[in-house]
């Protein structure tokens, strides 16, 4: 008897879902797109099928580009800000490649907003996935010479926003450590020390809960807007987190809950990314 309909599915949603939630930043669209590929991989005729990771891989490409192209109008709706939707380290399995972990990166994340979403699937299939160019452009309906294209099109415009050298975790947590501190304490100028001149803090709510809904740009404002929070609100809670394969923390502020984390380049922080919408918490949330 031939293998169960679902086991090279099973042994490959992992990567998948990873697949999916790069080129989504959102692990509930992720999770639609990877079982949607499962109802269509139960009705192929595997026989059909010479290599069952090169077929899903396409399905959820697929699935997925064309999800990235809706929900792009909705996200130009969303109330305020938005975000990608934090996952934990372990959410697809181990991600020991250099390139795997760099498109996990929440500020990654967030940066490839700015691309379209073919450029995105292209940047996606290409740098997480290694996959040759002949294959992207099968999968995304392209000449390999536009992808090539594309690939260098996206990376362009991601690493006008991103530090190639990115800071180590010890690194990483001992400035989010530092930030925290002072955050706590008020101590506004050890914060003006941490954050680079054109620090950018964004928080998503979503609409379902209190937020700002623009992003603060500048350090001045910045500043003004955490002291604002501190003489206004108590912290209830805060302690430390990961999201994403990174320090982040878990806070509570006048019993509102959020995530904080940070993009850390050359010593000094230059995004704080605030995720309060309770729908893009349940996959981090303590237990």
């Amino acid at each position: 008897m031939g293998r169960p309909v679902d086991a090279d599915f099973e042994r490959f949603r992992p990567l998948l879902l990873g697949l999916a939630y790069r080129m989504l930043g959102s692990m509930w669209d992720a999770e639609d797109v990877v079982q949607e590929a499962y109802l269509r991989w139960q009705r192929v005729d595997r026989e059909t099928v010479e290599e069952p990771r090169a077929f899903l891989v396409t399905v959820v490409s697929r699935l997925a580009l064309d999800q990235l192209r809706s929900a792009r109008v909705k996200r130009e709706a969303y109330t305020g800000p938005w975000l990608p939707e934090p996952v934990p380290v372990d959410a697809f399995g181990p991600s020991d490649a250099a390139e795997l972990r760099d498109t996990l990166s929440y500020a990654t994340l967030h940066l490839m907003e700015r691309l379209t979403p073919p450029q995105r699937a292209v940047f996606v299939l290409r740098e997480a996935f290694e996959l040759p160019y002949e294959d992207i452009a099968g999968i995304v309906g392209d000449t390999v010479v536009n992808c090539r294209q594309l690939h260098r099109r996206a990376g362009k415009q991601l690493d006008r926003g991103r530090d190639r050298f990115r800071p180590s975790p010890a690194e990483h947590s001992e400035l989010l450590d530092r930030f925290v501190a002072a955050a706590r304490g008020g101590d506004l100028d050890t914060l003006k020390e941490l954050l680079s001149e054109d620090v950018v803090a964004y928080n998503d709510g979503g609409g379902r809960t209190r937020a700002a809904l623009r992003p603060i740009e500048g350090r001045d404002k910045v500043l003004a807007f955490v002291a604002g929070l501190l003489s206004r609100y108590p912290i209830d809670e805060i302690r430390p987190a990961e999201a994403n394969g990174e320090p982040a923390v878990w806070s509570r502020l006048d019993g509102q809950d959020q995530l904080i984390t940070l993009d850390v380049r050359d010593g000094r922080i230059h995004a704080v990314y605030g995720i309060l919408n309770p729908d893009k918490l349940a996959h981090v949330r303590p237990a």
